[in-house]
C-alpha cells in the first residue's frame, strides 16, 4: 500500500515537473517575443522621427491634417495644369487641321 502511494506521488511530482518546464518553455518564447517587439517599436520610432523632420525641413510642417490638406492644393494644381496643356494640343490639332485644310483646298 505505500508503494502505491509514492507511485502517485512520483507520477504527481513528474506531471508537475513537465507543466514547469512546458512554462518555462513559453515564458521564454514570451521573453524572446517582447524583446523583438520592443526593438521593432524603437526603430519604427526612430524612423517616424526621421520622417517627421524631413517633412518639416520639405513642406514646413509634419502635422497629418496640414499634410494632406498640401497634397490636395498639389492634386489641384497639376489637374490645372493638365486641363491648360489639353487645350494647348487641343488648339494645336485645331490650327494643324485648318493648314491642312488650306493646303488641301489649294
Amino acid at each position: 500500500m505505500n508503494n502505491n502511494h509514492n507511485q502517485t506521488g512520483t507520477n504527481r511530482d513528474s506531471q508537475v515537473e513537465q507543466e514547469l518546464n512546458g512554462l518555462r518553455r513559453q515564458y521564454e518564447q514570451l521573453r524572446d517575443r517582447k524583446v523583438r517587439t520592443e526593438e521593432a517599436v524603437a526603430q519604427l520610432s526612430h524612423q517616424l522621427e526621421t520622417l517627421k523632420q524631413q517633412a518639416e525641413a520639405e513642406y514646413g510642417t509634419s502635422d497629418l491634417k496640414e499634410l494632406q490638406q498640401l497634397l490636395e492644393e498639389k492634386r489641384k494644381q497639376n489637374e490645372e495644369v493638365v486641363a491648360k496643356y489639353r487645350e494647348h494640343i487641343q488648339q494645336m490639332q485645331g490650327d494643324l487641321a485648318q493648314v491642312e485644310n488650306a493646303v488641301e483646298g489649294d
